[in-house]
């Protein structure tokens, strides 16, 4: 199969490079549309109570949204403020679209003790489509604005989800500003030349226009949230330089043996494209873990991530080798270095660890086990607008009611429906459960409460309230809805697709890996390797932004809790990217043991050949996600870091140290595998063009 594909990209490379190029405008053209559909809602759950009770208020409860303004930084009483506050209300009354406008000044709680602000609600009309209620905003935002006051902020409903894409937006382009040169930096150090260094930022962008292009795609059928553009562009632009990067190392190795540069692109293929290929498919593979859960938010992520790795994937294979056949002659062959002076560090390593196995893996494993402590304390939430950058107009609003209005000012109430047919009494005891709860009658005999929790709208006071209510209530027809349900149910859907989402990405991983090695130790010790760095990246996630740790290093602080989108998209990202540089090493480990049967040798040689190329994937990596965490966005920093730790713990600790220990502890078994399934993958798994016959170890053996 990649024997096709190599000849099918250098045979006609010029009509590769013009689809792939037709490939970028499409995605830079009609992609990045996806900017102006996304989502801020990242909790919603199909079927559970809070959703079944937020479809019924949509049905029955005639008001729309709401946003909200807040004036401040001048006393509010001042007369010529008054007057220009009061003239903005009449005419926010009278916008298309708009509902209701109350006077801050005649309203009980919306102008501050201290005189100092005061909060406009703008209420919309019910059942306006998306472009009647983007102008009743756009229009309402723009008449607030016109309000000369040291400070006008508007934010909240329909507005916050446009100002968070607007974010987005910017974010990506700052960081693709910072990252890309850095990258192309980088990568002339590696290689030595403009063209070789080139290359990989071609099938890189080619990766950012398939990110957009594949998430403008799901938003046709499926909301997609603002943290996906920076995820799956990080993600993208991140493994389209690793493959890269590993093909034309391996294309410059092979052009020392021959002169044919399509015979060179065709060995490169064979060698390192199998190694991309499965590295791409244990990616996906990884990320097919998020389609277990019935969230909405985790499904469009997984098929969205998914999907740029499969087309990073692509890039690699096609485009990479037609730019190669056509523009590699002026690649220089990677310099011929003495056996004992190629990879000369990383060898040592492995000999390192190989000879002291016992003390490398206890001392290592300890280490990455106080790392992963914090986990065991980790809590999730939904997270409010403090989670955003202080220069956004969001955070300047939450910041300036938290200063100047009591707590609890502007907080999500919970919500509780009561369907007609409720018991009074059973009313009276919920409505009982809360010193401030508003009551509204609903068109059919339902009414609504709205209960203001202590603390924020997904605190602990938040969402023991919502069990509270739903422990009194007994079996009338009740429901509660809101920020702090929404949480409470996403957190019981977690537990309960957890286990089927661990057990689906490890079957397949372990699948994987097998057809890979023909082994089956290997992929349990891969496994339970990369389960320890990945416990030990969110460790210092829970450590940095729960706990507060070091948060105002990076432009945060601690929250008491992380993002619910943060760990679900750390473990399942970061599994797949530690798979990525096992299957570097396995490969070259695996190409040694079958030429030599040495296991020793082939886990010496193996990192030898593969270390530099595995180190500076990490570095490169690291730096696409560090480019990303300058944005300043809580949830896209605990992303950004769990990633950055989680590649660079993978790369070093993990790969040059516990790998050469456990396969020097295993020896010969390393490659063993029973009969019937070494005969399975002898006749089904991919291998190398020009593979030796596999070996098969004996278990009576020692190494």
């Amino acid at each position: 199969m990649l024997a096709t594909i190599a000849r099918a990209s250098t045979r006609r490379p010029l009509i590769v490079i013009t689809f792939w190029l037709l490939f970028l405008i499409l995605g830079f053209g009609l992609g990045t549309g996806v900017f102006g559909r996304l989502v801020d809602s990242v909790a919603d759950v199909p079927g559970t109570e809070s959703d079944r009770a937020a479809q019924y208020l949509d049905r029955v409860d005639t008001s729309g949204e709401s946003i909200t303004a807040v004036v401040a930084g001048n006393q509010v009483d001042d007369p010529a403020l008054r007057d220009q506050v009061q003239r903005a209300v009449t005419d926010l009354r009278e916008l298309v679209g708009v509902a209701a406008v109350p006077d801050p000044y005649a309203t009980q709680g919306l102008t501050a003790e201290d005189g100092q602000a005061l909060v406009i609600p703008i209420t919309l009309e019910g059942g306006l489509d998306d472009e009647a209620e983007e102008q009743a905003v756009d229009s309402a935002a723009d008449r607030v604005h016109r309000i000369e006051a040291p400070e006008v902020h508007v934010s909240g409903g329909p507005l916050l989800g446009q100002q968070l894409g607007e974010r987005a937006q910017e974010d990506v382009a700052r960081a693709e500003l910072i990252s890309l040169p850095v990258v192309l930096g980088l990568l002339l150090v590696i290689f030595g030349g403009l063209r070789a260094a080139g290359l990989p930022l071609l099938v890189a962008v080619s990766g950012i226009a398939g990110a957009f292009l594949a998430l403008f795609g799901f938003s046709q059928f499926t909301d997609i949230s603002v943290y996906a553009i920076q995820v799956t562009t990080m993600l993208g632009l991140g493994l389209a330089v690793d493959y890269a990067l590993l093909m034309v190392v391996r294309f410059r190795e092979e052009r020392r043996t021959t002169a044919d540069v399509v015979e060179a692109v065709h060995r490169t293929v064979a060698r390192a494209g199998r190694t991309v290929l499965f590295s791409g498919l244990t990616v996906a593979v990884s990320l097919t873990g998020l389609l277990v859960f019935p969230s909405p938010f985790l499904r469009s992520m997984g098929l969205a991530v998914a999907a740029v790795v499969v087309i990073d994937m692509l890039a690699a294979l096609t485009l990479l080798p037609a730019l190669l056949a056509r523009f590699g002659r002026g690649i220089a062959p990677a310099r011929t270095k003495p056996a004992d002076e190629e990879g000369r560090v990383f060898a040592r390593l492995a000999q390192f660890a190989a000879g002291r196995p016992i003390a490398v893996l206890a001392t290592s494993v300890l280490a990455l086990l106080v790392l992963a402590l914090p986990v065991t304390g980790m809590k999730i939430n939904i997270g409010d607008a403090g989670q955003l950058p202080s220069n956004t107009e969001a955070r300047q609003l939450y910041d300036t009611l938290d200063e100047h209005f009591p707590p609890g000012t502007g907080v999500s109430r919970v919500t509780v429906v009561l369907k007609p047919g409720t018991d009074p009494a059973v009313a009276d005891r919920i409505r009982g459960l809360a010193t401030d709860t508003e009551s509204r009658d609903l068109p059919g005999g339902a009414t609504v409460l709205r209960m203001q929790p202590a603390g924020s709208a997904d605190g602990e006071a938040a969402t023991e309230l919502v069990q509270r209510v739903r422990d009194v209530r007994g079996g009338e027809p009740v429901e509660v809805t809101g920020v702090a349900a929404r949480l409470v149910d996403f957190r019981a859907m977690l537990g309960d697709r957890v286990p089927w989402a661990v057990v689906t990405v490890l079957g397949g991983i372990f699948a994987l890996l097998f057809a890979f090695t023909g082994s089956i130790l290997i992929p349990l010790r891969t496994i339970a390797t990369t389960l320890l760095s990945l416990g030990a990246a969110l460790g210092v996630v829970v450590w940095v932004f729960q706990d507060g740790n070091l948060a105002g290093s990076l432009g945060a602080q601690g929250l008491g809790a992380l993002s619910l989108t943060a760990p679900p998209l750390i473990i399942a990202i970061a599994f797949g990217l530690a798979m990525d540089y096992e299957l570097f090493i396995l490969a070259r480990m695996r190409e040694t043991w079958l030429e030599t049967g040495d296991d020793r040798s082939a886990v010496i040689t193996g990192l030898r050949r593969s270390g530099r190329v595995v180190s500076c994937a990490a570095l490169l990596l690291a730096v696409v996600f560090g480019a990303f965490m300058t944005g300043g966005f809580s949830p896209i920093l605990q992303i950004g870091l769990g990633l950055t730790l989680a590649v660079l713990i993978d790369a070093t600790v993990v790969r040059m140290l516990l790998v050469p220990a456990t396969m020097a502890l295993l020896g010969r078994r390393a490659w063993w595998a029973p009969r019937p399934l070494r005969r399975a993958h002898d006749r089904f798994g991919l291998h190398e063009e020009e593979a030796a016959p596999p070996r098969q170890p004996q278990l009576t053996k020692q190494s």
